[in-house]
């Protein structure tokens, strides 16, 4: 076996000493906490491959398209790390990208000198599902985002809770 091959194997079974990967409620695949995880806790880096912005949007809007055709391929794992460069997070070592949306997210992402982490929000149950808030923008698609996380004050769609207001707005004139 070679060295690329050890290393390989030891990123796809990134599941740490906070997580372990199961079947989500939510959707699909979740991560959920294997112990007790305090709060402000970084429990996993999001990993990938680093990309333009542009190219980090020909690869989502590809990834839509695909999934308008298989919803199993409905996932895009690509995350904005700054104006100019993406995160492509669509990789098998990336356990990361198997966290879930919530509307009462426990976690948070945090970019940090060009990396990311999940971080717990508050103290974090044994047993109890990661998610955090993906933040997306409130744009023309945003009906295409909906959200499963089925928290009390789900907003029934994936985005930022500053957009939260804007919602508020087009629904009532509907």
């Amino acid at each position: 076996m070679t060295n690329q091959t050890l290393i390989n194997q030891e990123l796809i079974n990134m599941e740490n000493e906070f997580i372990v990967v199961q079947t989500s409620d939510i959707h699909n695949k979740g991560v959920f906490a294997k112990t007790f995880i305090p709060k402000n806790t970084k429990i996993i880096e999001y990993v990938g491959e680093r990309i333009s912005s542009e190219e980090g949007d020909k690869r989502s809007d590809k990834q839509i398209e695909l999934a308008k055709s298989n919803p199993e391929l409905g996932s895009v794992y690509i995350f904005e790390l700054d104006e100019d460069y993406d995160l492509d997070g669509n990789f098998e070592y990336n356990t990361a990208r198997l966290i879930n949306h919530s509307c009462s997210p426990n976690c948070k992402f945090e970019i940090e000198d060009g990396h990311i982490w999940i971080v717990s929000l508050k103290d974090v149950k044994e047993g109890e599902e990661i998610t955090y808030n993906y933040g997306y923008d409130f744009d023309e698609d945003y009906k295409d985002h909906l959200c499963k996380c089925m928290s009390s004050n789900c907003i029934g769609y994936i985005l930022a809770e500053e957009h939260l207001s804007k919602l508020k707005e087009v629904e009532a004139k509907q």
